[in-house]
């Protein structure tokens, strides 16, 4: 057509070029993550990856979802991958490994990337949370974990773990580690208190003594070492500076919990049971001391000494209701009966949560040789009060405590029982019996496990109401009896039958249905192990079951849940040492 110009339009439509690059992939991948559509997040991750491969983001990205996915073992090559040939610095790695080990109950290679990440890592970014896993691998080993530093916290919990030492009543091992810790850190005064603490506990009084006045040459107010100073004072007769100490103690209101308890006890121990009834009675106010049994007792000795005896009976119940398992409560409450009905004054009472030294031996008396109760193998003040007397009792009381100390057998009973034996000093029956005990507990070191009683536990049926009608019930008895063989002794396996029948009192076994016997007979043996600080993992127990890891576990729980296994293994003495 003449006239007129032909225009010829562009109809293509715009085109965006997609810019393929790592933060491309890792986006896609974030999208998919909260779609939870791990596949997809795995395989955007792995392309960012491929782009950026000197980014050790994508790689750390890259090992959680496959921990996510439940491949631990691909995870954890991801990571080793990244400390070897990306960034050697990104020490929380170690955390994450020592997560992907825990999830496969690889114990052990969790504890040591665990302790590489607290021993190298300075940041601290995971550091409350791997706290939280060193109590789990604690609980699994049985044992505190080979730490010799952290970075994070330089010194903190080197000495929680030498506290935790000192408060199981291993005393000697603290003492060395709090040695190291305050040559270290002269200036950690907290550690320097407990050592002075671990030297008074083995009987070693000047130095002692000593090491307390150190610390208040460096802090003349440290109300835990005046404290300290002044229960070393009464250990040597009292006298004008004990006076003067006491008098500036008195008038003292600390704020903090652990100083109001530390008073407390302090004061009752010198016989200031005013003092102390009052300190204990401003910590039972507080709401978090409701289910502390032990600090329950601290208030009822100083009511009994201030005269308040009603208090005091309703304070011990109060503690037999809380820790049912104790003789302390029975004891005492027998005695303060006993001498409201004969019309005599009641004694001054020990403000220690254990029974008086005399009781302790009748306990052990009616135990018989075979064992030691637990009562008198963990309490702390138990195994100190035993030190003490094999240092410093008479010759008659020491071989009472020889033979009660040979029961219990461990490390540090090894070692005391050693020097008393190496000190000419003592008295030749005394040494002798020392000698004995040694001889005894190698020979039973030696055979795997004391040997069990005449009447195998497994031979005797259950005679209690549904559970001796339930063959079911008896079962899981005997499968247990029958794996756990030799490697458990008596008082253990009555341990575990005693658990299986508190469970069945109170679950109320009427109608009760065993489904799986190995599983019941499986977590039975794990908590019993758990109880006696013995190694035993899940995988090793469902290996000897031939059951499943999670079976053991899911059984374990639901009788721990109704028993509070855990929760009694965990519980711990309010403590007489300091904290940082």
């Amino acid at each position: 057509m003449k006239g007129k110009n032909l225009r010829v339009t562009d109809t293509r439509p715009n085109i965006i070029a997609l810019r393929l690059d790592a933060s491309f992939f890792f986006e896609r991948a974030v999208r998919s993550l909260d779609r939870n559509h791990y596949d997809k997040a795995l395989k955007y991750f792995r392309k960012a990856v491929e782009y950026e491969p000197d980014n050790p983001v994508n790689h750390a990205n890259m090992a959680g979802i496959l921990s996510e996915m439940g491949d631990y073992q691909g995870s954890n090559e991801v990571l080793e991958s990244i400390l070897k040939n990306v960034n050697p610095s990104m020490t929380e790695c170690y955390f994450y490994m020592a997560n992907n080990y825990a999830n496969m109950e690889q114990f052990e290679a969790a504890e040591k990337a665990l302790v590489t990440y607290l021993e190298e890592d300075e940041e601290g970014q995971f550091l409350e949370e791997a706290e939280d896993m060193m109590e789990l691998l604690y609980y699994e080993l049985n044992r505190p974990a080979k730490l010799n530093r952290i970075k994070a916290r330089q010194g903190v919990v080197e000495h929680d773990q030498a506290r935790l030492l000192l408060e199981e009543g291993k005393f000697a091992q603290a003492a060395k580690l709090l040695e190291q810790i305050s040559g270290d850190q002269p200036d950690l005064l907290a550690a320097r208190n407990n050592l002075a603490l671990s030297y008074y506990y083995m009987g070693m009084f000047e130095k002692a003594k000593e090491t307390i006045l150190q610390v208040l040459q460096d802090e003349p107010g440290n109300l835990h070492a005046l404290c300290n100073l002044a229960i070393f004072y009464q250990n040597e007769g009292g006298g004008p500076h004990l006076d003067a100490l006491l008098e500036s103690l008195t008038v003292i209101v600390p704020f903090q919990q652990d100083q109001v308890f530390k008073l407390g006890t302090t004061m009752g121990i010198l016989g200031r049971h005013e003092e102390a009834y009052r300190h204990f009675r401003r910590l039972l106010k507080d709401g978090e001391n409701k289910a502390d049994a032990s600090l329950y007792h601290y208030a009822a000795v100083a009511a009994s000494n201030t005269g308040r005896y009603a208090e005091a009976e309703r304070l011990w119940e109060l503690v037999k209701k809380l820790d049912p398992e104790s003789e302390t409560p029975r004891f005492y409450l027998s005695r303060l009966n006993e001498l409201r009905r004969m019309g005599r004054s009641i004694e001054k009472l020990s403000y220690h949560y254990h029974l008086p030294f005399d009781e302790q031996f009748k306990l052990w008396e009616k135990y018989g040789s075979r064992s030691v109760p637990d009562e008198m193998k963990k309490d702390p003040l138990v195994r100190s009060s035993f030190f003490w007397a094999l240092r410093h009792g008479d010759d008659a009381t020491k071989s009472q405590v020889i033979q009660a100390l040979a029961m219990i057998g461990d490390e540090e009973v090894r070692e005391a029982l050693g020097l008393l034996l190496a000190d000419v000093s003592q008295a030749p029956a005394v040494r002798e019996r020392a000698r004995a005990a040694l001889e005894g507990m190698d020979v039973r070191q030696t055979s795997a496990f004391a040997p069990l009683s005449d009447v195998a536990l497994a031979e005797q049926p259950l005679k209690q109401g549904a559970a001796a009608a339930n063959p079911q019930i008896q079962a899981v008895l005997d499968k247990a009896f029958s794996v756990m063989g030799k490697r458990y002794d008596t008082a253990q396996q009555n341990d575990l039958k005693d658990l299986w029948l508190e469970y069945l009192d109170r679950i109320s076994p009427e109608g009760f249905t065993i489904q799986h016997v190995e599983g019941w007979a499986a977590a039975l043996e794990y908590l019993t192990a758990k109880m006696h600080h013995t190694r035993a993992t899940y995988r090793e127990i469902a290996d000897r079951y031939g059951i499943s890891v999670s079976t053991v576990s899911r059984y374990a729980r639901q009788i721990d849940s109704v028993c509070g296994i855990k929760q009694k293994i965990a519980q711990r003495f309010p403590s007489f040492t300091e904290r940082v």
